[in-house]
Formats: C-alpha cells, sequence, structure tokens
C-alpha cells in the first residue's frame, strides 16, 4: 500500500525546471494556461471518443491535431506563458514538494507516522463543503522503525493502563489536568476521569504535571504501551512463515523456483523473531505436495495429496516447525527445491487447494502466508479463466467487474484468514493474463500486498524479485494488530481505505502490519464546533479553522494526492476508469476554482491558473495519477 511521495523521484522526460509563483501575485503563485485546454472550461477541449459507443480508429489523429493547435497563452493579446514557469517537484524543488505541514503541537506524534492533509479542521459543515478536497490522515503506524527512530516503551505499571472510561482513550499529552490533577478531562470526548493514586501528581502554575516531562506518554506523540494480560486474546502468537509455491513447468520454465529458493535460504537468518519463529513449505502442480521437516529426518519428508475437492493434511504436526531446531533439514529442501521439479511435465496449477491446504495448516497460530506463482490456476477451487478479460467489457457498465473477482471462493477466503491471523502476499509472475482482481482480493482484506511481474524472465526479473522477497522476509513485522482512530466530538470517520478486514465501524484488524503499509481515513462532519484545538487519534492534533483562506495555507498536498490516489482506486471498483480519472481531475478543478474565487479578483490575467503555494505540486501530482497504469 502507498504514502504520500517520498524517496527521489526521476524527472519526467521534457519536464521544465520549476520556478516560484508571480511576483506581485496573491498567496502561492499564478502561470498562464491556455484558457481553452482548462479542465472544466466550457471551451475545453471534449475527448476524442466523447459520444461514441465503439472504437474510433481517427479519434487518436484528431487528438494530435487538437495538441498541436494548443498554445500556451494568457488570454488575446498577452505574451506567450513560459512552460518553465510551471511548478514541478523536481530538482532543487523535490524535497520542499514532499515536506510535511509544521505540527499544530510540539506533542503531536511525527507527520511519518500520522500526516493530515490539512493541518486544520473545518468549524462548520458549511466550511467544509467550500473545501472541494478530501479531508483526512495518512496513518503509518510502523513508520519509526522504517526510518530506525526509537519509541518510547511505557512499563506496565501498578495503575495499570490510564484510559477514558467513556472512550476508551489512551492518556496522551493534550488531556488536561482539574482538581489539582486529581481528575483529567479527556481531549476526545471532554469527560472528566478519576486519576488512579499510583498515577497522582501536582500541578504547576501552568496547570500542568510536575512529572510530563518524565512521562513520555505526557510528552511524545508516538508511544508503546506493555499491554496486561487482560488485553489479550491469548498468547503472543510465534512469527509465522509459510510458504506455497507453484512447481509446474511454468514456473521452472521461467526460473521462478530457483529465485524463491536461493533468496528465502539466504534469508532464514534474518528472518524476526529469534528463537520462537516457525516456518513451513508446499508446493504444488496438479496435486499438493507436502513436507514433514521434523529435526530428527536426515532430509525432508515429501507427502503428495491428490484429493483436490476437499484438500486435508497427511500428518497433523510437523508441517510448520521450528526454525532453529530443524534448521538442516529446511535447508536441505530449499537446496533439493529446484532440481526436484525440474523433469515435471504438469502444466495445471491448483492454487485454490494450496490456499485451503496452508489454512488448514496455519489456522491455529496465524501467521504470513506467501504465495508464488507462475500461471493461472486451472484445477480446483479458484480456477480462473483467461476469457475474462473481455475487451468489450471496457467503456461499458459492466467494466467495474473487470476489476472484482468474478469467483466468490476469493474473497470469502479472504474473511477466513483474517479471522485466524492470516496475511497473504502474492508473488505473481505470468505471460498473458493474469487476472489481478480476483488474486488481489485476499491479500486487500488480510493487510497483505500483491507483488506483479508480467512475463517473468530469471534474468530479467529475477533481481527485483530477490529483492522484494527479501525485504518482506526480514523487514520488522507487528502481529495479530488491531487499529482504531477516535476523533474529537463533532467530528467522525467517514471511510477507511488501504489493506485490511473492518471489523466494526472503527476497527480494522490487520493480522500483520509493517513499515510499508499505509492507511488512508477520510474525516467528516457531525456538528458545528468552537474555535479550539481537536483531536483525531490521540496523539495527533489540530485546529479548528474558521476561513477557506486558512484552510489552503493550512493544506499539505503530498498527502491530498496520496488519499486522492486511494480514493480513486476504491472509484474504480465501482466506476468506468474515465470516470474515475474525471473525478479526480474535478476535484482539482473545483478546488483550484475555489482559491480563485478568494485572490482572483484583482489578477490582470484572466486565463492564468492561480494556486495556493502549499498545493502548487497538486496538478502535477494529480496527472500522473490519471497517467498511471491504475487508471488507465
Amino acid at each position: 500500500m502507498a504514502g504520500p511521495p517520498r524517496g527521489p523521484q526521476p524527472p519526467m522526460p521534457g519536464m521544465p525546471p520549476p520556478a516560484g509563483g508571480m511576483p506581485g501575485g496573491p498567496p502561492g503563485g499564478a502561470a498562464g494556461m491556455p484558457a481553452a485546454g482548462f479542465p472544466g472550461a466550457p471551451g475545453g477541449m471534449p475527448p476524442p471518443n466523447a459520444g461514441m459507443a465503439g472504437y474510433d480508429a481517427y479519434a487518436g489523429q484528431r487528438l494530435v491535431e487538437q495538441f498541436e493547435s494548443l498554445v500556451l497563452s494568457a488570454g488575446p493579446g498577452a505574451p506567450e506563458a513560459d512552460g518553465r514557469t510551471f511548478p514541478r517537484p523536481i530538482g532543487q524543488e523535490r524535497d520542499g514538494a514532499r515536506a510535511p505541514q509544521q505540527p499544530f503541537d510540539r506533542s503531536n506524534c511525527s507527520a511519518d507516522n500520522m500526516r493530515p492533509t490539512v493541518v486544520g479542521v473545518p468549524n462548520s459543515t458549511a466550511l467544509r463543503l467550500r473545501w472541494q478536497l478530501p479531508l483526512g490522515i495518512i496513518v503509518r503506524p510502523m513508520a519509526d522503525e522504517a526510518v530506525g527512530r526509537g519509541v518510547p516503551v511505557i512499563p506496565l505499571g501498578s495503575q495499570g493502563i490510564v484510559r477514558c472510561r467513556r472512550c476508551r482513550t489512551y492518556m496522551n499529552p493534550f488531556c488536561t489536568w482539574v482538581d489539582g490533577g486529581r481528575r483529567f478531562k479527556c481531549n476526545v470526548c471532554a469527560m472528566l476521569n478519576e486519576v488512579p493514586v499510583e498515577y497522582f501528581s501536582t500541578l504547576d502554575a501552568n496547570g500542568l504535571r510536575r512529572d510530563a516531562a518524565e512521562r513520555p506518554e505526557l510528552s511524545c506523540g508516538t508511544v508503546e504501551w506493555v499491554a496486561p494480560q487482560e488485553y489479550m486474546v491469548r498468547p503472543p502468537m510465534p512469527p509465522v512463515y509459510f510458504f506455497a509455491i507453484d512447481v509446474s513447468v511454468a514456473a521452472h520454465s521461467c526460473g521462478m523456483v530457483s529465485v524463491v529458493a536461493d533468496t528465502i535460504r539466504a534469508c532464514l537468518d534474518q528472518l524476526p523473531g529469534d528463537e520462537r519463529t516457525q516456518v513451513g513449505f508446499l508446493t504444488y502442480d496438479s496435486s499438493l505436495q507436502f513436507y514433514n521437516l521434523k529435526a530428527s529426518l536426515a532430509a525432508p519428508q515429501m507427502l503428495v495429496v491428490t484429493e483436490l475437492e476437499e484438500p486435508f493434511l497427511p500428518m497433523p504436526d510437523d508441517l510448520l516447525v521450528n526454525l532453529k531446531d530443524s534448521r538442516p533439514v529446511i535447508e536441505a529442501l530449499l537446496d533439493a527445491l529446484p532440481s526436484t521439479y525440474s523433469s515435471s511435465t504438469s502444466n495445471d496449477s491448483a492454487m485454490g487447494p494450496a490456499l485451503q491446504a496452508a489454512f488448514l495448516v496455519m489456522s491455529h497460530v496465524g501467521g504470513k502466508l506467501l504465495l508464488f506463482q507462475a500461471g493461472l490456476p486451472t484445477i480446483g477451487v479458484g480456477k480462473l479463466k483467461p476469457s475474462r478479460d473481455n475487451l468489450n467489457l471496457y467503456n461499458s457498465d459492466r467494466e467495474p467487474s473487470l476489476r472484482n473477482p468474478e469467483d466468490p471462493f476469493f474473497k470469502r477466503y479472504a474473511g477466513e484468514a483474517s479471522s485466524r491471523q492470516i496475511t497473504l502476499d502474492v508473488f505473481l509472475g505470468t505471460n498473458g493474463f493474469a487476472d489481478l482482481a480476483s488474486l488481489a482480493s485476499i491479500p486487500r482484506y488480510t493487510c497483505g500486498q500483491v507483488y506483479y511481474y508480467p512475463g517473468f524472465h530469471k534474468l530479467r526479473d529475477g533481481p527485483k524479485l530477490s529483492a522484494e522477497l527479501s525485504r518482506n522476509l526480514t523487514r520488522p513485522t507487528a502481529w495479530e494488530a488491531v487499529m482504531r482512530i477516535r476523533c474529537s466530538r463533532g467530528l467522525k470517520i467517514g471511510s477507511f481505505h488501504g489493506h485490511f478486514f473492518n471489523r466494526s465501524t472503527d476497527l480494522l484488524a490487520l493480522p500483520t502490519c509493517d513499515p510499508d503499509k499505509s492507511f488512508a481515513v477520510q474525516i467528516g462532519h457531525e456538528e458545528t464546533m468552537v474555535n479550539g484545538p481537536v483531536a483525531y487519534g490521540p496523539h495527533h492534533g489540530a485546529a479548528c479553522v474558521s476561513e477557506l483562506s486558512e484552510l489552503y495555507r493550512a493544506s499539505d498536498g503530498a498527502a491530498t494526492a496520496c488519499l486522492l490516489a486511494k480514493l480513486g482506486v476504491e472509484k474504480s471498483l465501482m466506476a468506468k476508469l474515465e470516470d474515475t480519472r474525471q473525478a479526480l481531475v474535478v476535484k482539482l478543478s473545483a478546488a483550484l476554482k475555489e482559491y480563485r474565487l478568494l485572490h482572483g479578483a484583482h489578477m490582470r490575467n484572466p486565463g492564468a491558473l492561480i494556486y495556493p503555494s502549499t498545493l502548487r505540486y497538486l496538478p502535477a501530482y494529480v496527472l500522473g495519477l490519471v497517467k498511471s497504469t491504475a487508471f488507465r
């Protein structure tokens, strides 16, 4: 799942260098734009296939002719605009384009953990309606591990974890103290709570606890609490890695099996969990091959199951073993795996039964299931059809069905896997149609990920697969997690976006979580709020804003682009791609139009694009989105 744009981005071919705003203009800047090409303008250039139901062989030629006829002009009689003045997030401007807004309070958690699209919240529904861009936050729970930043750990004292009795918000820097420190006021629901005797401290002249600097939960935006026994439904699970590997002819001919086996073997020493880590293996083609990896064996024992309608385990134990105890047997299996099936003649792939069998092995403990697939599954439950890639459905009312699983097996399996704390990561390399819509539905609901290598070839794609698999196996990982976000009174959670299973209105189930995962949350209004601080998440605060111009100044273009991308993906599952692209452009156009109404009255150039400095790169981000593979 992707967060706000990070890391160096290569400049697009032909991109001009950035420049600042127009001297003497409104807050932000301005650049000349062709009035005829502005999205949504009455004289705007229509799409080449507008109003046509079928394929138009001349649409491309007309589009080229219309594009070549455009000129960069601010209007009749005005000089041509210099395209090099348009803001681009490249060169020296790159770091500034990715930088977040300054936090509302020094006690806020890092923008790496929670990055709002606006560092402020409209104080009324009316003002929120005038804000045309989505309002929300990008949440990256394990960002600290990604940047190597330590998180303070709060030891469990005799008083237990101090929380609000009503909304269950944890103690945080934004709680306020009354009655000489004997009670605290929750910053989310405003309820007054008694302070445990063991947690009591006197207050200073400013009404702050004298021990605030000594307690990380009262001074830091990100902390870890040591959970007591009553917070757990079972003892902490060990790290579990189960590998399901396609060994059909397609998998061996492209070299995927050897790359996977070599990479797993190289990463055994770096798997998280120390002495508790457990691993298991399953291979499949037209049958299922389990492996007894008991530590007392001199070599792995293969157990073949040919029953695909109702797969079963050939033995109750030793299919999932302790890595340290069975290390020699595991290494022997990985060394022999590429050659064991090199002479196989089976073209079939029983992926669905393999997933069912892996579930039987892992269901008692949970963990991470890594699936390596080299072609479409052809037999058993979950088999897919190449004919599903029907080009005639594009640009029709049935187009969204192409981006959703056709077989209900995939969503049903995802729900069952999430309930047993199982995450599925898919490594897919196929020649031809891959049906990513079906295969990706399980990672979507289990906090997993899809790695796609079209036309996989060992020499070309092997290094990429090896690098991504190594990262997947060795990165810090949280197991059996849940996530809940709480808002102040007057605010509500509108929607969640990302890879998770939604157990209730505000509780997300994450069987595993890692630093590469981010989630988007839309924030809505329930009532008019008075001016003052608000909170979304106990460790992130923002100010109430009463003016639209303040919202523009407090906006974050990179976070907004990330939220727009996630919203666009969700919309594409229910609408045509053309409608999705248009919705993204309309959002951007409406926001720029609203800003122009605020600051464009004194502009002499009627065709200029007026933008706030905080959103100067958003048009480039949105243009990149609508041209990306996901929306084409």
